[in-house]
């Protein structure tokens, strides 16, 4: 096993970097890659002390250098370094660090933010295709109560003096964008909104349940009362929801012209 072997967090310590909330570098023999958390990782070989990337990233090399029980890094490309960085071993088994559980922390924070971007273009979508007046009015408010669960998040990323991650929010704003397009153009609106959004809020309640777990062991008593705020809203709409099924079956039967 080679000095570099093995799963590291990473974290900044200057220059251009963003604040590489939730970062690893996997590390076996001769290659490796640099995760952000489930996304694809950036591939790159390992040369010596140096980590050389694969294309598309040609260019960009990492050159490390021995830190205690980790290593320094210095970003650079074609030569010219932009930033630094640190990396820490993670270790199998054992107590997680205090840095370790805030950067895990940090992290779904940072999602449960990402979460709420997505859900906000997803409800612009779910108003603007929803006919029933009743329904579409406590979409409107829900998307109120939306803005204010991901003010709370972006405040409590800038509590510890991090920045929403703008790769995990661009794709959330994708994939809400292609559901508008689908939302205007398929049939059966009322069924299928009712459907996705019930399916969003408890996928918003799960987020929630696990960031309030983590922030209590995380000491973070700040962020868990903002996951329960959120959660609470979560929770009301599903139950708003889950009080229309009848009237989402009618709705549903109705597009297509048929009578019961």
């Amino acid at each position: 096993m080679g000095e570099l072997d093995g799963v590291w967090n990473v974290r900044r310590r200057g220059g251009l970097l963003p604040p590489l909330v939730g970062v690893q570098k996997r590390i076996s023999g001769a290659s490796g890659e640099t995760r952000i958390g489930t996304l694809p990782g950036a591939r790159f070989d390992v040369v010596g002390l140096s980590l050389r990337y694969c294309a598309p990233f040609t260019g960009f090399v990492d050159v490390l250098e021995p830190d205690g029980s980790g290593f320094r890094g210095r970003a650079t490309y074609r030569g010219r370094e932009f930033g630094r960085f640190e990396m820490q071993r993670v270790e199998s088994g054992g107590a997680m660090s205090s840095d370790q559980l805030k950067d895990q922390l940090v992290k779904h924070i940072d999602e449960a933010y990402a979460m709420e971007q997505n859900v906000l273009r997803m409800l612009d979508s779910l108003i603007a295709s929803t006919n029933d007046e009743e329904i579409r009015g406590e979409f409107r408010q829900h998307k109120v109560e939306t803005e204010r669960h991901a003010e709370r998040m972006q405040q409590r990323l800038e509590a510890h003096e991090a920045t929403p991650s703008m790769i995990k929010e661009a794709g959330g704003i994708m994939g809400a964008l292609t559901k508008s397009v689908l939302d205007l153009a398929r049939p059966e609106k009322a069924g299928r909104n009712a459907r996705d959004a019930y399916t969003t809020e408890h996928m918003e309640i799960a987020a929630y349940q696990l960031l309030e777990r983590i922030a209590d062991r995380a000491g973070d008593e700040e962020t868990a009362t903002a996951a329960r705020e959120n959660l609470a809203d979560e929770e009301a709409m599903a139950r708003k929801l889950e009080g229309h099924w009848d009237r989402f079956a009618e709705l549903s039967l109705e597009e297509p012209g048929i009578t019961v």
